[in-house]
């Protein structure tokens, strides 16, 4: 299952930008699997005087940025997983900036959000080796807005290119 298979129906708009970012004969679990090595590797490579570097004052800075791709994979394997076993409860939007603080990324080692990231990511490997194509084309309710669990999963790999390339566009 690739991108390519993701009806316009499967999910609001404003996700398109994340998706689109992903090869389109990948799969998903290759997405997950690539997108582990390549950010370990990307976020290894950054000097250290880089790590707490912030472009404008109010930014978060290239540790913060981590920390909210592994935020946000939580959030959306959450839906994901939800989604999946059909809970048909509507899922909340969330507030990213506000998790930021309380996360305290900047008093993190580089080691330890790349060993935080690794677990999760783990994680988020395990579940969606377990669970069958029909489960991720189940469509739930996400922040207002229909979603599938494929879709939701989608997002992930996606949103973090899309970091990726503001971090070497903007902070490097």
């Amino acid at each position: 299952m690739n991108t390519t298979n993701l009806d316009q129906n499967e999910f609001d708009i404003y996700y398109k930008r994340y998706i689109d970012k992903l090869p389109q004969d990948m799969s998903l679990l290759q997405s997950f699997l690539e997108g582990k090595k390549i950010t370990i590797r990307f976020f290894s490579s950054i000097p250290d005087n880089k790590l707490e570097y912030r472009y404008q004052n109010e930014k978060w800075s290239v540790k913060e940025i981590f920390q909210h791709l592994i935020d946000t994979e939580r959030i959306f394997m959450n839906r994901c997983f939800r989604i999946a076993r059909r809970d048909t409860t509507p899922l909340s939007g969330f507030d990213q900036n506000i998790y930021i603080n309380p996360s305290g990324a900047n008093q993190k080692s580089i080691e330890n959000l790349i060993n935080e990231f690794t677990i999760n990511r783990e994680h988020s490997i395990n579940f969606l080796n377990s669970i069958s194509t029909e489960d991720l084309c189940y469509i739930g309710n996400a922040n207002g807005n229909a979603m599938s669990a494929r879709a939701a999963a989608f997002v992930i790999p996606g949103h973090d290119i899309w970091h990726k390339e503001i971090i070497k566009e903007r902070y490097l």
